[in-house]
């Protein structure tokens, strides 16, 4: 294709518009897209670094069934006649789909379809529920609908922005510019971050509530009792009203700030704030949610929005920021299994509706298995089938370990994903190659309940098919070929449309039957559009409860079910990192994306540190009830004392032991199903190996089982950090011998190996280990592998891992987006650059995305010290 492309960045759920247009060297380049409304061109840098992503390395191509390629007519049949045996002899509640908040609105209804409505079972979840489901329970407890009422409009038109458990410059970058700007505009705009961390979210904070972790309910529910005291609600406002107002009475400004571990000044400052202010909103994300009272904590972030008229209006409301580009697309089609398509629940009457609109006697009766206990069903052999499609819960669900067991012993382990290899596809019984983004056709759904299309713009590779057409062509051998027979996701897309009006008059809030009747040329060209979109005039927001009411949840805080002891005196938080994504799948493989963090790492307080004997840089042993992992230690008094954090991306592809969720217990909240991923009890212990390394390799490098690895993506190159309890330099002669290589090498009375090994004039190999972290120049290795040195001088430098003067050390990366480094930034700063406006100037780092500021002016105080 030669002309210009819009689609929707596949990452979080800011949901910002792309260009993709040919680039002059091949390859495409993506640009934001200045008319979309979520981002108006602005993109953070794993947006901007999706043309990096479309390599044809690591994907899947073809059908397997057992290991073996097959046509798809074979593999589907095949997939059919298993899936059907095992609903013969076991029912059809023994099969599952687990689906991902990467599917487009088109491939989720129809998974949703084939097996809440002709399988006859519920049992289809999502990785949704580990990001949004306690969300979705406060949203329709409260309001009666799973109903945002927000817009990104809004945060230009408030007076307050309260962030809980948010790192939005990290997680939403984007939104999260949106927002500085917002502040910049309107200088009585006040900002309060609440969150345990000192994050990149703090730097425009009026206001940081670090308060003990998981007890942001307390915080919450003491406001709500604040402002009753300041303005009682009329008799009777509200559902529940009685219940929820006599719970907040007992918590006095006193009992909150002890609960929460917080001054009372600060918290009596929050609520003056929130209650003075006349339009206030309140993110909250993952911090919230994933917990094991995470429903009740959105309720009580909902509770005081509408006690207080905050909420409807502009500039006003409780918003859950969504995690993925389609988490909301997925609610909307019943990708949950406690929920029916079009925000219809297993109620006779939605039940039936739903039978009549599909054609169908077997829609599922009752709510199916949510993603942890699902996993379970699986261990237990009660499901023993399971379709996984483009997500990876062997590293993403908790205590992953028993995930691996599961899916080990589950008779079809069905995978349809974008990439070969995987942590979950090492089970997998059947593979379907599935379309990438940038091949994908379909929509997605935003935060702000923006629907935007994603098209493609590239051929699909090998025989890479959309997962609707998949499930599609599954469903007609099981016989459901009429209700099956879409030929174009714009067919599945009017059908949904159609369903999320039919007999609906304004019942249910999610109807976009405006849409039901676009022809595929109209669908092409859909503009982003919020929903709903009906042909007739109705309020946007209101309550959906029977009786036209809200409600206030009552609400009585409690504090995460992990508590320190003396076996495991730590509390771990998990989360994400700025240049990464979820299992880094896509990520993992730009090499600039792993330039920032490149490692697994763990946060540690200064106090801490000391106590258990770690600094700067050390290599330490995480454990929990649960698993291990190994980490780099950072230290950071961002953290509070008895608390370390972990990203939550690295996977058995990217590292030996890099897996934070292995720590994780599956202990979830009782409504929502969601895991309590924020808060584990763990103990750490220092690790010093005999060496630490780098190695890079001309050719795929096979570790021995004692060998500690992490993988760097480089170009052209195998490159990974490591470290090992035996000598480097029998390890490295014995990955050497018999290969015919030319050896150079160097060694310092065991305070370091280095080690070059030739063919033909081509380096093969380099080592680089000491007993701390050896200084060498990456970029300069890696060149040497494209361009080898020539002179016996330049090798010996090379030897020395340093460079001839042609590359200079930029040190550790800062600002991904231009690929500017510390060591850069600090030289520019000690020439007169000292403020982030002039390093700007200089090196344009700070002048993308802006996710690097906080650490730029870190760096700007750091050297005036």
């Amino acid at each position: 294709m030669n002309t210009v492309v819009r689609s929707t960045c596949p990452y979080c759920g800011v949901g910002c518009g792309v260009e993709a247009r040919p680039a002059v060297n091949g390859g495409h380049e993506i640009t934001g897209d200045k008319q979309h409304p979520a981002n108006f061109g602005r993109l953070c840098v794993k947006g901007a670094a999706l043309g990096e992503t479309l390599g044809l390395e690591g994907r899947l191509l073809y059908p397997e069934v057992d290991g073996e390629r097959m046509t798809w007519n074979a593999a589907l049949d095949e997939t059919a006649s298993r899936l059907q045996a095992i609903i013969d002899e076991f029912g059809p509640k023994a099969v599952a789909f687990y689906a991902s908040g990467q599917l487009l609105t088109e491939d989720y209804y129809a998974a949703n379809k084939l097996m809440k409505g002709f399988i006859g079972a519920a049992n289809i979840d999502t990785n949704s529920r580990l990001c949004m489901s306690s969300a979705v329970v406060g949203y329709k407890r409260a309001l009666g609908a799973d109903f945002v009422p927000c817009s990104y409009e809004d945060l230009e038109q408030t007076d307050l922005v309260v962030l809980v458990g948010s790192n939005a410059a990290w997680a939403h970058p984007v939104l999260y510019q949106r927002l500085v700007q917002a502040k910049k505009l309107r200088p009585q705009m006040k900002v309060v971050v609440i969150d345990p961390r000192r994050t990149a979210t703090c730097e425009i904070a009026d206001l940081h509530l670090a308060l003990r972790p998981g007890s942001d309910a307390g915080l919450f529910v003491g406001l709500l009792n604040y402002l009753l005291q300041q303005q009682p609600l009329m008799t009777n406002r509200f559902d529940g009203q009685s219940d929820a107002t006599t719970l907040a009475a007992g918590w006095s400004l006193a009992k909150c700030a002890d609960f929460c571990q917080l001054e009372s000044a600060a918290v009596q400052t929050f609520w003056q704030w929130f209650a003075s202010t006349d339009r206030a909103m309140t993110l909250y994300t993952m911090g919230i949610n994933q917990s094991s009272s995470g429903s009740d904590k959105c309720n009580a972030i909902i509770n005081v929005h509408l006690a207080s008229d905050k909420i409807g209006r502009p500039g006003c409301g409780p918003f859950s920021l969504t995690g993925q580009p389609n988490a909301m697309g997925g609610r909307e089609v019943g990708g949950l299994a406690n929920q029916l398509a079009c925000h219809m629940n297993f109620e006779p009457a939605d039940i039936a509706r739903l039978g009549r609109f599909w054609g169908s006697e077997r829609i599922a009766q009752t709510p199916g298995l949510m993603a942890v206990e699902l996993f379970e069903a699986i261990a237990r052999g009660d499901v023993k089938a399971v379709w996984i499609m483009g997500t990876n819960p062997a590293v993403s669900l908790p205590d992953s370990s028993r995930v691996a067991q599961a899916l080990a012993s589950c008779p079809l382990v069905i995978i349809s994903d974008v990439v070969r290899n995987t942590d979950t596809s090492r089970f997998a019984t059947v593979r379907f190659p599935a379309q990438a983004w940038g091949e994908k056709n379909g929509t997605v759904t935003n935060s702000e309940r923006r629907i935007s299309r994603q098209r493609g713009f590239l051929l699909s590779p090998g025989e890479a098919r959309a997962e609707w057409w998949m499930i599609s062509q599954i469903a007609r051998r099981l016989g459901y070929a009429e209700a099956f027979s879409w030929q174009h996701a714009h067919e599945i897309f009017c059908e949904h449309a159609a369903l999320s009006g039919y007999e609906n008059n304004g019942t249910r809030a999610f109807d976009i039957s405006g849409l039901a009747h676009l022809n595929l040329e109209q669908y092409d060209a859909l503009e982003p559009v919020r929903w709903p979109v009906t042909t007739a005039s109705a309020p946007a927001f209101k309550s959906w409860r029977a009786n036209g009411k809200f409600q206030l949840v009552p609400v009585e805080p409690e504090l995460p079910e992990a508590t320190a002891d003396h076996r495991y005196p730590l509390i771990l938080n998990t989360g994400r990192i700025r240049d990464q994504w979820h299992t880094m799948t896509r990520t993992g493989g730009v090499p600039r994306l792993m330039q920032h963090i490149n490692m697994p790492l763990i946060d540690i307080h200064p106090h801490d540190a000391k106590r258990y004997g770690v600094t700067e840089g050390d290599l330490v042993r995480i454990a929990s009830r649960q698993g291990g992992m190994v980490a780099r230690v950072q230290v950071s008094d961002s953290q509070l004392p008895g608390n370390v954090f972990a990203p939550m991306h690295w996977n058995q592809q990217f590292s030996r032991r890099g897996l934070v969720n292995g720590l994780v217990a599956g202990v979830c909240d009782p409504h929502s199903g969601q895991p309590e991923s924020k808060q584990t009890a763990v103990r750490i212990q220092r690790w010093q190996p005999a060496w630490r390394g780098e190695i890079f390799a001309r050719e795929k490098i096979e570790f021995t089982d004692e060998i500690q690895w992490w993988r760097q993506t480089s170009h052209g190159v195998q490159h990974f950090v490591c470290a090992a309890e035996n000598l480097p330099a029998a390890w490295a002669e014995t990955l050497t011998a018999g290969r015919g290589w030319q050896l150079q090498y160097a060694r310092g009375d065991g305070d370091f190996y280095h080690l070059l090994a030739w063919h033909n004039g081509e380096l093969q190999l380099a080592f680089y280990a000491a007993k701390g972290w050896p200084d060498i120049n990456t970029s300069a290795v890696v060149s040497a592998f494209e361009s080898a040195p020539t002179t016996a001088a330049s090798r010996h430098l090379l030897l020395a891992g340093k460079s001839a003067g042609v590359q200079r050390d930029a040190g550790a990366t800062v600002c991904s987006c231009f690929g500017v480094g510390e060591k850069t930034i600090l030289s520019a700063i000690a020439t007169g650059c000292q403020s982030v406006g002039l390093l700007g100037e200089k090196l344009r780092c700070g002048t993308n995305c802006g996710s690097c500021i906080p650490e730029l002016r870190a760096l700007i105080a750091k050297a005036a010290k």
